[in-house]
């Protein structure tokens, strides 16, 4: 047993914005539980809670903020002795925190989460702490982790940090520079995971294309990488998110198209196409080069699912700008795009920018753009009836008339950001986890229903 302070073992967590957090968060989780503590989800009756927090944008500010007072409750309410907070808020924010939320015990900055347990030792010794300093840290294969994802897939964060420097984000300042881990670490990492039963890994990073430029002599290692993790036995998808434009190559194309275990699926984060709105991003790429990029992903042999995010409501972008972006997605026709209304961040050179759009027209140009690509997702959707494809079951629930319905996504959904996949009347057989060949019957705005092929 372990020795006991005053604080019981019990943990609760709450891990807040990207699965580039939630990896963190799951480390965190992974360093308590060899220190005793097991994990409950009922929170009232939690010894420590940690909040992992997210500063992307205003509205993850506050929904982090809003957390943190609500889980402070527990110190009165609840069993909490200990409440600690971490990740990139407490990172960007860390003097203010401490003084406007004396309920926070200790703060961990964004490469600290190894530090938890100095953290726990100086809660239990009646001291608030700060832990700050590694903002060069990475996590590594040797972790302890504990997977909060579903038992069948999960998230593999290949790298940290970000060199982009793009105006209107924070993220280079609060994760640091960009650095990768090395190629052993990781497929030793999805090695473990597969003998753990995980089917699909999901390989995200700030950027992932960019993977390995800090190893190489400025050179993407993305491929090299791709054709070891193809040969872990037990992986039967590979997904990657976070493909910026600039050094994604016709070999990494390539490999996509003819790999049966990568999903034919790529997230690119365009943010905008106007070439004076790109230049005030500080993006890397032009016009021009995205939609060669785009058109060679469109031309390929096998159809590729193909996500963007685009944020309208950038400082003076005009109504012709964004009619011009508009246009652009009615061309491309995305199969899936998130978008964002334009945030202003403290420390940022756009967020100093006088020119700022009003927040009414901001919200305008959201909906206008969102219901363009509603009408352009269930088309392609629709295109995919009588198609084939695989798919990965997630949950089972109650259908009509006492009979199963399975709920899952097929090999073109991504976790968390996609629709879903629904089978009616599945049968007992089928549990979740399992991979199945299905045919899509109907396809809907965000939603397919499928019947398994036998």
């Amino acid at each position: 047993m372990t020795k006991g302070y005053g604080m019981g073992k019990k943990l609760g967590y709450v891990s807040l914005g990207c699965a580039k957090n939630l990896v963190d968060t799951e480390v965190m989780l992974g360093l308590l539980r060899d220190n005793g503590y097991s994990i409950t989800e009922d929170l009232s009756e939690a010894d420590l809670i940690v909040v992992n927090t997210c500063t992307f944008i205003e509205k993850a500010k506050a929904e982090s903020i809003n957390t943190i007072l609500e889980v402070a409750q527990y110190k009165k309410d609840g069993a909490c002795k200990g409440l600690i907070v971490a990740g990139c808020l407490s990172q960007q924010y860390q003097d203010e925190l401490f003084q406007e939320i004396p309920e926070i015990d200790a703060l961990i900055g964004t490469g600290a989460w190894d530090q938890v347990m100095v953290a726990v030792d100086a809660i239990e010794h009646g001291n608030r702490s700060c832990i700050m300093e590694n903002i060069t840290n990475i996590y590594d294969e040797r972790m302890p982790r504990i997977q909060t994802t579903p038992r069948y897939s999960a998230y593999v964060k290949i790298a940290e940090g970000c060199n982009n420097g793009c105006t209107f984000c924070i993220i280079p300042k609060v994760r640091g520079a960009f650095r990768s881990r090395t190629i052993e670490s990781i497929k030793a990492e999805v090695e473990r995971l597969a003998a753990t039963g995980v089917k699909e890994i999901v390989l995200i990073a700030q950027d992932t294309t960019s993977y390995g430029i800090d190893l190489n002599n400025g050179k993407p290692l993305l491929t090299t990488l791709l054709k070891e993790l193809t040969t872990v036995e037990g992986i039967e998808w590979i997904r990657m998110l976070y493909l910026y434009p600039t050094f994604f190559s016709d070999e990494l194309l390539d490999i996509i198209v003819n790999e049966p275990k990568l999903c034919k699926y790529v997230d690119i984060p365009l943010q905008h196409v106007n070439n004076d709105i790109l230049k005030q991003m500080n993006r890397r790429d032009d016009r021009n080069d995205i939609e060669r990029l785009l058109k060679k992903i469109r031309n390929a042999p096998t159809h590729i699912t193909l996500r963007t995010s685009i944020i309208v409501g950038f400082p003076g972008e005009t109504d012709e700008q964004f009619e011009e972006l508009c246009d652009f997605v009615k061309e491309i026709k995305f199969d899936n795009m998130g978008v964002f209304t334009y945030s202003q961040e403290d420390g940022t050179p756009a967020g100093a920018r006088e020119d700022q759009i009003p927040e009414e027209v901001k919200e305008e140009r959201y909906h206008v753009l969102m219901s363009i690509q509603a009408a352009i997702s269930e088309e392609n959707n629709r295109n995919l009836e009588g198609t084939i494809d695989y798919a990965m079951v997630e949950e089972i629930e109650e259908g009509e008339n006492n009979t199963l319905l399975a709920k899952g996504r097929l090999k073109s959904q991504a976790p968390d950001v996609d629709g879903n996949m629904y089978i009616e009347d599945c049968g007992e057989d089928i549990q979740p986890g399992d991979i199945l060949k299905v045919q899509v019957e109907q396809g809907f705005a965000y939603d397919v229903v499928a019947t398994v092929v036998e």
